[in-house]
């Protein structure tokens, strides 16, 4: 199960909640993003 979080109101969202559109169903905010579980550390040469 992916989790989503709606960048406007920061809710978490399941895809069982949002079926095939792409929006969030607390504000209607189009702009969601996967939260990430690990931090990823990248080091310059």
């Amino acid at each position: 199960m992916t989790r989503y979080k709606c960048f406007y109101c920061n809710k978490k969202i399941s895809d069982e909640m949002m079926g095939k559109r792409v929006r969030c169903p607390y504000c209607g905010s189009k702009m969601l993003f996967k939260a990430r579980s690990t931090v990823t550390k990248v080091k310059a040469r």
